[in-house]
Protein backbone atom coordinates (compact mmCIF):
# COMPACT_ATOMS: atom_id res chain seq x y z
CA UNK A 1 0.00 0.00 0.00
CA UNK A 2 1.24 3.29 -0.89
CA UNK A 3 0.62 5.76 2.23
CA UNK A 4 2.73 8.53 0.34
CA UNK A 5 -0.09 8.59 -2.06
CA UNK A 6 -2.67 8.22 -0.27
CA UNK A 7 -1.62 11.31 2.14
CA UNK A 8 -1.65 13.50 -0.92
CA UNK A 9 -4.67 15.91 -0.97
CA UNK A 10 -6.53 15.64 -4.31
CA UNK A 11 -6.42 17.95 -6.75
CA UNK A 12 -9.20 18.49 -10.08
CA UNK A 13 -8.04 19.82 -12.73
CA UNK A 14 -10.19 20.88 -15.77
CA UNK A 15 -8.91 22.05 -19.01
CA UNK A 16 -9.69 21.00 -22.50
CA UNK A 17 -5.73 21.49 -23.37
CA UNK A 18 -4.03 18.38 -23.31
CA UNK A 19 -0.65 20.02 -23.55
CA UNK A 20 -1.41 21.96 -20.24
CA UNK A 21 -3.03 19.10 -18.22
CA UNK A 22 -0.11 16.95 -19.18
CA UNK A 23 2.13 19.26 -18.11
CA UNK A 24 0.45 20.42 -14.60
CA UNK A 25 0.14 16.39 -14.16
CA UNK A 26 3.70 15.79 -14.18
CA UNK A 27 4.53 19.11 -11.80
CA UNK A 28 2.17 18.80 -9.60
CA UNK A 29 1.42 14.90 -9.43
CA UNK A 30 4.38 15.02 -6.88
CA UNK A 31 2.57 16.93 -4.01
CA UNK A 32 -1.35 16.25 -5.00
CA UNK A 33 -3.01 13.25 -5.82
CA UNK A 34 -4.16 14.46 -9.86
CA UNK A 35 -7.20 13.53 -11.71
CA UNK A 36 -8.41 15.53 -14.85
CA UNK A 37 -11.07 16.31 -17.07
CA UNK A 38 -11.40 18.65 -19.51
CA UNK A 39 -15.34 19.23 -19.84
CA UNK A 40 -18.07 19.70 -16.63
CA UNK A 41 -19.43 16.38 -17.99
CA UNK A 42 -16.44 14.42 -17.71
CA UNK A 43 -16.13 15.86 -14.23
CA UNK A 44 -19.90 14.76 -13.23
CA UNK A 45 -18.69 11.45 -13.86
CA UNK A 46 -15.53 11.25 -12.63
CA UNK A 47 -16.98 12.90 -9.27
CA UNK A 48 -19.47 10.14 -8.79
CA UNK A 49 -16.55 7.37 -8.86
CA UNK A 50 -14.42 8.96 -6.54
CA UNK A 51 -15.20 8.25 -2.82
CA UNK A 52 -14.84 11.82 -2.07
CA UNK A 53 -14.40 15.08 -3.55
CA UNK A 54 -11.33 16.25 -4.04
CA UNK A 55 -10.36 19.39 -1.44
CA UNK A 56 -8.60 21.30 -4.66
CA UNK A 57 -10.26 21.90 -8.33
CA UNK A 58 -8.25 23.76 -10.62
CA UNK A 59 -10.60 24.99 -13.61
CA UNK A 60 -10.30 26.91 -16.74
CA UNK A 61 -12.84 29.15 -17.60
CA UNK A 62 -13.37 28.23 -21.73
CA UNK A 63 -14.32 24.80 -21.82
CA UNK A 64 -16.24 22.45 -24.53
CA UNK A 65 -18.72 23.24 -26.12
CA UNK A 66 -18.20 27.24 -25.72
CA UNK A 67 -14.29 27.42 -25.52
CA UNK A 68 -14.29 31.27 -26.49
CA UNK A 69 -16.84 32.08 -23.73
CA UNK A 70 -16.40 31.70 -19.97
CA UNK A 71 -20.08 30.16 -19.22
CA UNK A 72 -18.91 26.76 -18.70
CA UNK A 73 -16.38 27.68 -16.41
CA UNK A 74 -18.88 29.97 -14.51
CA UNK A 75 -21.43 26.73 -14.42
CA UNK A 76 -18.35 24.27 -13.60
CA UNK A 77 -17.51 26.40 -10.04
CA UNK A 78 -21.43 26.44 -9.12
CA UNK A 79 -21.39 22.96 -9.76
CA UNK A 80 -18.43 22.00 -7.72
CA UNK A 81 -19.58 24.07 -4.55
CA UNK A 82 -23.02 22.20 -4.78
CA UNK A 83 -21.11 18.95 -4.87
CA UNK A 84 -18.87 19.81 -1.96
CA UNK A 85 -19.08 23.03 -0.09
CA UNK A 86 -15.49 22.60 1.11
CA UNK A 87 -13.93 22.43 -2.48
CA UNK A 88 -11.60 24.85 -2.73
CA UNK A 89 -11.09 26.24 -6.19
CA UNK A 90 -8.84 28.23 -7.85
CA UNK A 91 -9.23 29.25 -11.80
CA UNK A 92 -6.29 29.13 -14.25
CA UNK A 93 -7.85 30.74 -17.90
CA UNK A 94 -6.68 32.87 -20.60
CA UNK A 95 -9.65 34.55 -20.52
CA UNK A 96 -8.31 36.65 -17.72
CA UNK A 97 -9.69 40.14 -17.52
CA UNK A 98 -10.67 41.49 -14.43
CA UNK A 99 -14.30 40.94 -14.97
CA UNK A 100 -14.20 37.80 -15.22
CA UNK A 101 -12.06 37.28 -12.56
CA UNK A 102 -14.16 39.12 -10.51
CA UNK A 103 -17.30 37.25 -11.34
CA UNK A 104 -15.64 33.77 -10.76
CA UNK A 105 -14.58 34.68 -7.15
CA UNK A 106 -18.24 35.96 -6.71
CA UNK A 107 -19.35 32.72 -7.53
CA UNK A 108 -16.83 30.90 -4.78
CA UNK A 109 -13.96 30.36 -7.01
CA UNK A 110 -10.90 31.30 -3.96
CA UNK A 111 -8.72 32.95 -6.63
CA UNK A 112 -7.95 33.70 -10.38
CA UNK A 113 -4.54 32.95 -12.47
CA UNK A 114 -4.32 34.49 -15.40
CA UNK A 115 -2.67 31.98 -18.27
CA UNK A 116 0.46 31.62 -19.00
CA UNK A 117 1.73 30.86 -15.50
CA UNK A 118 4.48 29.14 -14.16
CA UNK A 119 3.77 25.68 -12.59
CA UNK A 120 5.50 26.60 -9.97
CA UNK A 121 3.27 29.74 -8.73
CA UNK A 122 0.20 27.77 -9.38
CA UNK A 123 1.40 24.95 -6.84
CA UNK A 124 2.17 27.92 -4.28
CA UNK A 125 -1.05 29.25 -4.59
CA UNK A 126 -3.01 25.87 -4.49
CA UNK A 127 -0.52 25.13 -1.16
CA UNK A 128 -1.85 28.45 0.05
CA UNK A 129 -4.84 27.43 -0.54
CA UNK A 130 -5.25 24.53 1.66
CA UNK A 131 -3.66 26.43 4.48
CA UNK A 132 -7.04 28.08 5.35
CA UNK A 133 -9.18 25.14 6.75
CA UNK A 134 -13.14 25.80 4.78
CA UNK A 135 -14.58 22.52 6.26
CA UNK A 136 -14.65 24.06 9.82
CA UNK A 137 -18.03 25.13 10.64
CA UNK A 138 -16.64 29.10 10.39
CA UNK A 139 -16.72 28.59 6.70
CA UNK A 140 -20.05 30.20 5.31
CA UNK A 141 -21.81 31.27 8.74
CA UNK A 142 -24.41 34.10 9.38
CA UNK A 143 -25.77 31.49 12.17
CA UNK A 144 -23.28 29.93 13.66
CA UNK A 145 -23.19 29.15 17.63
CA UNK A 146 -20.05 30.30 18.97
CA UNK A 147 -18.86 28.70 22.52
CA UNK A 148 -22.49 26.80 22.86
CA UNK A 149 -23.66 30.12 23.78
CA UNK A 150 -26.17 30.01 20.73
CA UNK A 151 -25.08 33.48 19.67
CA UNK A 152 -25.24 34.32 15.91
CA UNK A 153 -22.97 36.79 14.27
CA UNK A 154 -24.88 39.15 12.95
CA UNK A 155 -27.46 42.18 14.19
CA UNK A 156 -29.75 42.81 11.48
CA UNK A 157 -33.56 42.71 11.42
CA UNK A 158 -32.81 39.62 8.92
CA UNK A 159 -30.72 37.66 10.88
CA UNK A 160 -32.85 38.58 14.32
CA UNK A 161 -35.66 36.83 12.33
CA UNK A 162 -33.48 33.88 11.27
CA UNK A 163 -32.30 33.34 14.82
CA UNK A 164 -35.65 33.52 16.64
CA UNK A 165 -36.90 30.97 13.79
CA UNK A 166 -33.91 28.76 14.60
CA UNK A 167 -34.76 29.11 18.67
CA UNK A 168 -38.74 28.24 17.66
CA UNK A 169 -38.88 25.35 15.18
CA UNK A 170 -35.35 23.78 16.96
CA UNK A 171 -37.10 21.42 19.81
CA UNK A 172 -40.36 20.27 17.08
CA UNK A 173 -40.34 16.95 15.57
CA UNK A 174 -41.08 18.28 12.29
CA UNK A 175 -39.19 18.58 9.43
CA UNK A 176 -37.71 22.04 8.58
CA UNK A 177 -36.96 23.42 4.75
CA UNK A 178 -34.19 25.55 4.82
CA UNK A 179 -34.45 27.83 1.17
CA UNK A 180 -32.18 30.25 0.85
CA UNK A 181 -28.80 31.20 -2.37
CA UNK A 182 -26.28 29.86 -2.95
CA UNK A 183 -23.50 30.56 -0.16
CA UNK A 184 -25.83 32.11 2.26
CA UNK A 185 -25.09 29.58 4.88
CA UNK A 186 -27.82 27.20 4.64
CA UNK A 187 -25.81 24.47 6.51
CA UNK A 188 -25.10 26.07 8.99
CA UNK A 189 -28.63 26.83 9.80
CA UNK A 190 -29.65 22.87 9.98
CA UNK A 191 -26.76 22.18 11.93
CA UNK A 192 -27.70 25.30 14.37
CA UNK A 193 -31.19 23.34 14.56
CA UNK A 194 -29.65 20.26 15.49
CA UNK A 195 -27.30 21.99 18.82
CA UNK A 196 -29.90 23.95 19.86
CA UNK A 197 -32.41 21.31 20.15
CA UNK A 198 -33.01 18.33 22.55
CA UNK A 199 -31.23 15.90 20.43
CA UNK A 200 -27.97 17.52 20.11
CA UNK A 201 -26.23 15.02 21.81
CA UNK A 202 -27.52 12.55 19.10
CA UNK A 203 -26.06 11.78 15.71
CA UNK A 204 -26.35 14.75 13.23
CA UNK A 205 -25.76 13.40 9.73
CA UNK A 206 -26.01 14.62 6.58
CA UNK A 207 -26.07 14.33 3.19
CA UNK A 208 -26.19 16.36 -0.21
CA UNK A 209 -28.20 14.55 -2.82
CA UNK A 210 -26.38 16.85 -5.67
CA UNK A 211 -22.79 14.96 -4.59
CA UNK A 212 -23.70 11.32 -4.78
CA UNK A 213 -25.05 9.54 -8.34
CA UNK A 214 -28.72 8.58 -8.90
CA UNK A 215 -27.97 5.03 -8.75
CA UNK A 216 -26.23 4.84 -5.38
CA UNK A 217 -28.62 7.60 -3.62
CA UNK A 218 -31.44 5.30 -2.38
CA UNK A 219 -28.78 2.35 -0.61
CA UNK A 220 -26.99 5.52 0.88
CA UNK A 221 -30.28 6.67 2.64
CA UNK A 222 -31.82 3.10 3.64
CA UNK A 223 -28.79 0.77 3.64
CA UNK A 224 -29.09 -2.23 2.07
CA UNK A 225 -28.50 -6.54 2.57
CA UNK A 226 -25.74 -8.79 1.28
CA UNK A 227 -26.07 -9.42 -2.55
CA UNK A 228 -28.59 -6.88 -3.15
CA UNK A 229 -26.70 -5.75 -5.90
CA UNK A 230 -22.92 -6.24 -7.80
CA UNK A 231 -20.20 -5.16 -4.59
CA UNK A 232 -22.69 -5.60 -1.79
CA UNK A 233 -20.17 -8.13 0.24
CA UNK A 234 -22.01 -7.27 3.34
CA UNK A 235 -25.20 -5.50 5.16
CA UNK A 236 -25.00 -2.26 5.61
CA UNK A 237 -27.09 0.55 6.95
CA UNK A 238 -27.91 3.80 6.12
CA UNK A 239 -28.40 7.12 6.69
CA UNK A 240 -32.12 6.97 8.31
CA UNK A 241 -31.12 3.95 10.21
CA UNK A 242 -27.32 5.95 11.40
CA UNK A 243 -29.63 9.08 12.34
CA UNK A 244 -31.65 6.87 15.01
CA UNK A 245 -33.22 9.81 17.15
CA UNK A 246 -31.20 12.21 15.67
CA UNK A 247 -31.21 15.13 12.49
CA UNK A 248 -30.94 14.02 9.57
CA UNK A 249 -29.74 16.87 6.80
CA UNK A 250 -30.39 16.42 3.06
CA UNK A 251 -28.84 19.40 0.99
CA UNK A 252 -30.04 20.29 -2.37
CA UNK A 253 -33.08 17.92 -1.81
CA UNK A 254 -34.23 19.49 -5.15
CA UNK A 255 -31.70 17.19 -7.13
CA UNK A 256 -33.40 14.61 -5.90
CA UNK A 257 -34.77 12.19 -8.62
CA UNK A 258 -38.24 11.53 -8.92
CA UNK A 259 -38.70 8.04 -8.02
CA UNK A 260 -37.38 8.21 -4.62
CA UNK A 261 -39.30 10.83 -4.05
CA UNK A 262 -42.30 8.50 -3.16
CA UNK A 263 -39.95 6.20 -1.20
CA UNK A 264 -38.82 9.19 0.89
CA UNK A 265 -42.25 10.67 1.41
CA UNK A 266 -42.88 6.54 3.12
CA UNK A 267 -40.67 6.94 5.38
CA UNK A 268 -41.67 10.99 6.26
CA UNK A 269 -45.13 9.52 6.75
CA UNK A 270 -44.38 6.77 9.18
CA UNK A 271 -40.70 6.22 9.92
CA UNK A 272 -40.80 2.94 8.08
CA UNK A 273 -38.43 1.77 5.46
CA UNK A 274 -36.73 -0.90 4.23
CA UNK A 275 -32.76 -1.73 3.08
CA UNK A 276 -32.55 -2.47 -0.70
CA UNK A 277 -32.81 -5.96 -0.77
CA UNK A 278 -34.53 -6.64 2.25
CA UNK A 279 -38.50 -7.13 2.64
CA UNK A 280 -38.90 -6.79 6.32
CA UNK A 281 -39.56 -2.86 7.31
CA UNK A 282 -37.30 -1.03 9.95
CA UNK A 283 -38.22 2.22 11.80
CA UNK A 284 -36.85 5.71 11.76
CA UNK A 285 -37.54 8.62 14.00
CA UNK A 286 -34.82 10.88 13.06
CA UNK A 287 -35.79 14.72 12.30
CA UNK A 288 -35.84 15.55 8.62
CA UNK A 289 -34.26 18.69 7.71
CA UNK A 290 -33.89 19.68 3.99
CA UNK A 291 -32.44 22.41 2.33
CA UNK A 292 -32.43 24.27 -1.79
CA UNK A 293 -31.23 27.16 -3.54
CA UNK A 294 -34.35 25.96 -6.05
CA UNK A 295 -37.73 27.63 -5.84
CA UNK A 296 -39.28 23.85 -4.96
CA UNK A 297 -42.72 25.76 -5.17
CA UNK A 298 -42.29 26.41 -9.03
CA UNK A 299 -40.42 23.02 -9.39
CA UNK A 300 -43.83 21.28 -8.14
CA UNK A 301 -45.41 23.20 -10.88
CA UNK A 302 -43.24 22.23 -13.46
CA UNK A 303 -43.69 18.99 -12.61
CA UNK A 304 -40.02 18.27 -11.60
CA UNK A 305 -40.85 17.63 -7.57
CA UNK A 306 -43.52 16.17 -5.44
CA UNK A 307 -46.53 18.04 -4.43
CA UNK A 308 -46.96 15.90 -1.72
CA UNK A 309 -43.10 15.83 -0.72
CA UNK A 310 -42.86 19.43 -0.69
CA UNK A 311 -45.51 19.68 1.90
CA UNK A 312 -44.59 17.26 4.11
CA UNK A 313 -41.00 19.08 3.65
CA UNK A 314 -41.97 22.22 4.37
CA UNK A 315 -44.04 21.92 7.80
CA UNK A 316 -41.43 24.74 8.78
CA UNK A 317 -39.88 27.23 6.18
CA UNK A 318 -36.79 28.93 7.15
CA UNK A 319 -35.78 31.42 4.49
CA UNK A 320 -31.90 32.15 5.01
CA UNK A 321 -31.63 35.98 3.97
CA UNK A 322 -29.06 36.98 0.94
CA UNK A 323 -26.20 39.08 2.47
CA UNK A 324 -27.64 41.88 0.47
CA UNK A 325 -29.87 42.07 3.21
CA UNK A 326 -28.02 42.78 5.72
CA UNK A 327 -25.84 45.82 5.45
CA UNK A 328 -24.60 46.13 8.79
CA UNK A 329 -23.80 42.75 9.30
CA UNK A 330 -21.24 43.54 6.55
CA UNK A 331 -18.24 44.35 8.84
CA UNK A 332 -19.38 42.10 11.87
CA UNK A 333 -18.97 39.54 9.24
CA UNK A 334 -15.08 40.53 8.04
CA UNK A 335 -14.21 41.17 11.66
CA UNK A 336 -14.97 37.49 12.78
CA UNK A 337 -13.56 35.62 9.29
CA UNK A 338 -10.47 38.25 9.46
CA UNK A 339 -9.16 37.26 13.00
CA UNK A 340 -9.76 33.62 12.38
CA UNK A 341 -8.24 33.24 9.15
CA UNK A 342 -5.53 34.83 10.67
CA UNK A 343 -5.20 32.81 13.84
CA UNK A 344 -5.40 29.80 11.19
CA UNK A 345 -2.17 30.65 9.68
CA UNK A 346 -0.45 33.01 11.94
CA UNK A 347 -0.65 35.82 10.01
CA UNK A 348 -1.16 39.92 11.20
CA UNK A 349 -4.84 40.22 10.47
CA UNK A 350 -5.43 43.43 7.49
CA UNK A 351 -7.04 46.32 8.25
CA UNK A 352 -8.87 48.53 5.68
CA UNK A 353 -8.76 52.49 5.02
CA UNK A 354 -12.07 54.66 5.58
CA UNK A 355 -12.72 54.85 1.81
CA UNK A 356 -12.37 50.73 1.60
CA UNK A 357 -14.75 50.33 4.27
CA UNK A 358 -17.01 52.78 3.13
CA UNK A 359 -16.91 50.26 -0.11
CA UNK A 360 -17.42 47.32 2.06
CA UNK A 361 -20.32 48.46 3.11
CA UNK A 362 -21.97 48.80 -0.31
CA UNK A 363 -20.97 46.14 -1.79
CA UNK A 364 -23.79 43.79 -2.69
CA UNK A 365 -21.65 40.35 -2.91
CA UNK A 366 -23.81 38.65 -4.63
CA UNK A 367 -22.60 35.61 -4.23
CA UNK A 368 -23.22 35.82 -0.06
CA UNK A 369 -21.46 34.83 2.69
CA UNK A 370 -19.24 32.46 0.30
CA UNK A 371 -17.71 34.95 -1.23
CA UNK A 372 -16.86 37.03 1.36
CA UNK A 373 -15.36 34.79 3.55
CA UNK A 374 -12.90 33.87 0.04
CA UNK A 375 -12.56 38.09 -0.13
CA UNK A 376 -11.39 37.75 3.50
CA UNK A 377 -8.65 35.07 2.80
CA UNK A 378 -6.94 36.55 -0.04
CA UNK A 379 -6.77 40.23 1.59
CA UNK A 380 -5.69 38.24 4.29
CA UNK A 381 -3.21 36.08 1.56
CA UNK A 382 -2.08 39.24 -0.44
CA UNK A 383 -2.03 42.09 2.64
CA UNK A 384 -1.32 40.01 6.27
CA UNK A 385 -0.76 43.12 8.57
CA UNK A 386 -1.32 46.14 6.06
CA UNK A 387 -4.01 48.96 5.24
CA UNK A 388 -5.77 47.94 2.25
CA UNK A 389 -7.41 50.69 0.56
CA UNK A 390 -10.26 51.08 -1.66
CA UNK A 391 -8.33 50.56 -4.97
CA UNK A 392 -6.80 47.22 -3.90
CA UNK A 393 -10.18 45.97 -2.42
CA UNK A 394 -12.44 47.33 -5.20
CA UNK A 395 -10.10 44.46 -7.23
CA UNK A 396 -11.68 41.52 -4.98
CA UNK A 397 -15.07 42.67 -5.81
CA UNK A 398 -17.36 41.59 -9.03
CA UNK A 399 -18.37 45.02 -10.11
CA UNK A 400 -19.50 44.88 -13.45
CA UNK A 401 -22.25 42.35 -12.51
CA UNK A 402 -24.55 44.41 -14.22
CA UNK A 403 -23.36 43.36 -17.62
CA UNK A 404 -23.50 39.35 -16.81
CA UNK A 405 -26.63 38.85 -16.33
CA UNK A 406 -25.39 35.51 -14.30
CA UNK A 407 -26.93 36.81 -10.78
CA UNK A 408 -30.22 38.29 -10.72
CA UNK A 409 -30.64 41.78 -8.64
CA UNK A 410 -32.29 42.35 -5.52
CA UNK A 411 -35.60 42.98 -6.19
CA UNK A 412 -36.77 44.71 -2.90
CA UNK A 413 -36.66 48.80 -3.72
CA UNK A 414 -33.73 49.17 -0.96
CA UNK A 415 -31.59 46.66 -2.19
CA UNK A 416 -32.24 47.88 -5.68
CA UNK A 417 -31.02 51.41 -4.10
CA UNK A 418 -27.94 50.04 -2.25
CA UNK A 419 -27.10 48.22 -5.24
CA UNK A 420 -26.93 51.43 -7.52
CA UNK A 421 -25.16 53.31 -5.28
CA UNK A 422 -22.62 50.16 -5.78
CA UNK A 423 -22.81 50.27 -9.37
CA UNK A 424 -22.52 53.86 -9.73
CA UNK A 425 -19.67 54.22 -7.84
CA UNK A 426 -17.47 51.52 -9.46
CA UNK A 427 -18.29 53.38 -13.13
CA UNK A 428 -16.73 55.67 -15.29
CA UNK A 429 -18.78 57.24 -17.32
CA UNK A 430 -21.48 56.15 -16.74
CA UNK A 431 -24.45 55.89 -19.44
CA UNK A 432 -28.17 54.89 -17.94
CA UNK A 433 -29.59 54.66 -21.62
CA UNK A 434 -26.97 52.21 -22.91
CA UNK A 435 -27.44 50.05 -19.51
CA UNK A 436 -30.84 49.77 -19.77
CA UNK A 437 -30.47 49.20 -23.36
CA UNK A 438 -28.03 45.92 -22.79
CA UNK A 439 -30.39 44.86 -19.77
CA UNK A 440 -33.31 45.35 -22.30
CA UNK A 441 -31.07 42.76 -25.07
CA UNK A 442 -30.16 40.59 -21.86
CA UNK A 443 -33.85 40.38 -21.15
CA UNK A 444 -34.88 39.37 -25.10
CA UNK A 445 -32.07 37.51 -25.87
CA UNK A 446 -33.19 34.82 -22.53
CA UNK A 447 -36.47 35.09 -23.61
CA UNK A 448 -36.03 33.86 -26.91
CA UNK A 449 -33.53 31.40 -26.06
CA UNK A 450 -36.06 29.84 -23.54
CA UNK A 451 -39.03 29.68 -26.28
CA UNK A 452 -36.31 28.36 -28.88
CA UNK A 453 -37.09 31.25 -30.93
CA UNK A 454 -40.74 31.53 -30.70
CA UNK A 455 -41.66 35.28 -31.25
CA UNK A 456 -45.12 35.26 -29.33
CA UNK A 457 -43.85 32.89 -26.74
CA UNK A 458 -41.25 35.07 -26.07
CA UNK A 459 -43.44 38.23 -26.19
CA UNK A 460 -46.21 36.78 -23.69
CA UNK A 461 -42.82 35.69 -21.37
CA UNK A 462 -41.90 39.51 -21.61
CA UNK A 463 -45.03 40.91 -20.84
CA UNK A 464 -45.12 42.82 -24.21
CA UNK A 465 -47.06 42.68 -27.28
CA UNK A 466 -45.23 40.22 -30.27
CA UNK A 467 -44.93 43.40 -32.65
CA UNK A 468 -42.95 45.51 -29.98
CA UNK A 469 -41.01 42.42 -29.32
CA UNK A 470 -40.15 42.26 -32.88
CA UNK A 471 -39.64 45.88 -33.50
CA UNK A 472 -37.15 46.40 -30.83
CA UNK A 473 -35.28 42.88 -32.26
CA UNK A 474 -34.93 45.33 -35.70
CA UNK A 475 -33.47 48.23 -33.47
CA UNK A 476 -30.63 45.50 -31.80
CA UNK A 477 -29.86 44.48 -35.47
CA UNK A 478 -29.62 48.05 -37.06
CA UNK A 479 -27.19 49.27 -34.08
Amino acid sequence: MNTATESKPGLLIVDDDPLITDTLHFVLSHDFEVYVAESRQQVKSLLTQLPSPPPLALVDLGLPPTQHKPDEGFALISDLLNHSKKIKILVLSGQNDEANARHARALGAIDFIGKPAEPERIKEALLSALRFDQGREEEVSIAKPVAETGSIIGKSFAVDKLRNQIKLYADAPFPVLIEGESGSGKELVAKSLHQWSKRKDKPYLALNCAAISPTLVEPTLFGYAKGAFTGANQAHSGYFEDAREGTLFLDEIGELPLELQAKLLRVLENGEFQRVGETNSRFSNARIVTATNRDLRREVRESRFRGDLYHRLSVFSVHVPPLRDQSEDKLALLEHFRSHFAREVGAATFNLSADAIRLWEDYHFPGNVRELRNIVIRLTTKYAGRTVNARELEGEFDLDIVTSGSIPLPTDAQALQEYAKTHLRSMHNFNLDQIMKQWEQSYVEAALSMTHGNLSQAAKLLGVNRTTLYSRMQTYQNE
